[in-house]
């Protein structure tokens, strides 16, 4: 009978953190679409005045902020670097159709 009792508490408990994983998910989702509709603007502010979708420099810049917030919050900076190459690519080739929308070529 304890160990059925410990069992019960145990899919209670793990009921539980699958809800908090649901929040923070949807949290993530949410924040995600948000930064979208930002670089979407900054792809068409660049698109209307010819500068390249790619900023090397910023992209570095960001890589080395991002590392030092994954450092503090105790989070594994390859893995948080990982994640924002994922995201910067995205970006960068969402840059690139509003671009090439915009009669822009030059990738450079």
């Amino acid at each position: 009978m304890n160990e059925e009792k410990d069992m019960a508490d145990a899919r209670a408990i793990l009921a539980g953190y699958r809800a908090s994983i649901d929040n923070i998910d949807a949290a993530l989702i949410h924040m995600l679409a948000e930064r979208f509709r930002c670089t979407k603007a900054v792809g068409v502010l660049k698109a209307e005045h010819g500068l390249p979708p790619a900023d090397p420099a910023r992209e570095q810049q960001q890589i080395a902020r991002l590392r030092q917030l994954a450092h503090d919050a105790h989070l594994d900076p390859d893995f948080a670097e990982k994640f924002l190459n994922f995201v910067v690519r995205e970006v960068i080739r969402h840059h690139e159709q509003i671009a090439a929308a915009n009669g822009v070529t030059k990738t450079g």
